[in-house]
């Protein structure tokens, strides 16, 4: 019944993909002027709110106590712990994009980071000068041709779009080490939860001034996500990442 589920389940939320994400695809020119598509934004801005008040009385006090006990060597080795699990699902990722290569330098780096770096809390696959993996079933999406579809804001998750909101479902089951029929096994989870935990802590001031001290953090936030999203897939020349841990929202 585990394998059924696991096989029905991406296949099913593919489509769902295909379904929300093809129908709302912006053209060229309209992601190089950082067209913006947010047909809900109405509740989309009620999710925001949603957001904001479990970011202002419980992840950003957890996160501010988290980063003031725990050393930061053991913040960065918990980090690491948690990326290092998810490479194994960057290589199926990546072998879903048609990049072998990629692949198995995600899988250099777990064996590497599992075996040297004590289960992962080390990075000596750096140090080897193994390349970086950072890819998900968003990134897949866009390759077999998906468009972003709307823009979108997920409780707990943030800012998203149709396409990686799908994603992010999918990343969960084709993670070999990421769905485990007892919630226990679920250890992937629970080590996204401590780096991210982590980033909110080191980056508050930074995080705080874009969600509590911009005019419109909805915006602010949206603009960020997407301008990043794009740059990273290479879908806009004319515009340059943005570095949300180096922005001015003064006056925004």
């Amino acid at each position: 019944m585990k394998s059924i589920s696991r096989a029905i389940f991406p296949a099913a939320a593919l489509i769902a993909a295909a379904l929300t994400a093809g129908c709302a695809k912006p053209n060229p020119e309209a992601l190089a002027t950082g067209e913006v598509h947010d047909p809900h934004e109405a509740r989309n801005r009620t999710v925001h709110a949603f957001n904001r008040g479990v970011d202002r009385y419980a992840f950003r006090p957890a996160s501010q106590g988290y980063v003031t006990i725990v050393p930061p060597d053991m913040v960065n080795s918990f980090s690491n712990f948690a990326v290092n699990l998810s490479m194994p699902g960057q290589a199926v990722n990546s072998l879903l994009q048609g990049d072998v290569k990629q692949a198995g330098v995600a899988l250099s780096r777990f064996a590497i980071n599992t075996v040297l770096g004590i289960g992962g809390l080390g990075d000596p696959a750096t140090d080897f000068n193994v390349p970086q993996v950072d890819t998900d079933f968003g990134e897949t999406l866009h390759v077999w041709g998906v468009g972003e579809g709307s823009y979108v804001e997920l409780p707990f998750f943030g800012p998203s779009n149709a396409r990686d909101a799908t994603g992010l479902v999918v990343d969960f089951f084709t993670n070999p080490l990421g769905y485990g029929s007892n919630p226990a096994e679920n250890l992937d989870a629970y080590a996204e939860v401590v780096r991210r935990l982590g980033d909110r802590g080191t980056y508050s001031d930074t995080i705080d001034s874009i969600l509590y001290d911009s005019a419109d953090s909805y915006a602010q936030a949206r603009l960020i996500y997407l301008q990043n999203r794009r740059f990273e897939l290479g879908q806009t020349s004319e515009t340059s990442e943005i570095d949300p841990f180096e922005l001015d929202t003064e006056g925004f």
